[in-house]
């Protein structure tokens, strides 16, 4: 039977979110046909995100159900109102029951939460939103990747390309994954080196995060407050 790898997308999400792990996840596809590999959307239209570049689902929620495994990219203010979709969470629920896999990239852990999924789990998102996860039952982790049971998180943007590396060796071995690496050549080499995480002060950024939530849900007191107090 084939295993269905289900990429949930949503208007405005943040396009690597979803492309980094996608082209991983579609790398094993190509060497294991076993697994198959659809974008899932609420319907077939192109959605914006948060750069020039539109996104056009392979799939519609109707059309997977019952996905193997399901992973939620994140963004900014789009996906804290993709909080309150109510379509969006509904399918993720139900998608959830029988998938052996339920990941996240980014602040799509939010949503994960939003929906229901975190209570009681460790987990992880952008650095800027981590807190936030504990407003939905989680234990926020500073980890760049965190499993616990089926939950599998991922920090902040491009951490879902080791989070995705993670998922082939489990799905398929280590080799298949030291493969699935070679041929997409993942060997960062930041010119500016690593990030200096004792460095950063967190503090600084906590007044962006909270004025995006009250753009993105100014429409959605009872949730903004929440998420806020």
């Amino acid at each position: 039977m084939t295993k269905t790898l289900a990429f949930v997308l949503y208007p405005g999400i943040t396009p690597l979110d979803m492309v980094g792990p996608l082209q991983v996840l579609s790398t094993l596809a190509h060497f294991d046909p076993s697994f198959e590999v659809a974008v899932v959307g609420q319907d077939l239209a192109p959605v914006d995100t948060d750069t020039p570049l539109k996104l056009t689902p392979s799939h519609t929620f109707d059309q997977v159900t019952e996905p193997f495994a399901l992973i939620v990219p994140g963004g900014v203010g789009p996906t804290l109102v993709a909080l309150a979709n109510e379509p969006l969470l509904d399918w993720i629920r139900k998608a959830a029951r029988t998938a052996v896999v339920v990941g996240s990239v980014c602040t799509g852990s939010l949503i994960l939460g939003a929906a229901g999924l975190l209570d009681g789990r460790r987990a992880t998102t952008h650095f800027e939103f981590r807190d936030l996860l504990a407003k939905f039952g989680a234990t926020p982790v500073a980890d760049r990747w965190v499993q616990d049971g089926p939950v599998l998180t991922a920090a902040g943007v491009s951490a879902g390309i080791d989070m995705a590396l993670h998922l082939v060796e489990r799905l398929a071995g280590e080799q298949t994954a030291r493969t699935v690496q070679l041929i997409i050549e993942y060997d960062p080499q930041p010119p500016l080196g690593a990030i200096d995480w004792e460095s950063v002060d967190l503090d600084f950024f906590r007044p962006r995060a909270r004025a995006m939530m009250e753009s993105a849900l100014a429409d959605h007191p009872a949730l903004l407050t929440r998420l806020t107090t």
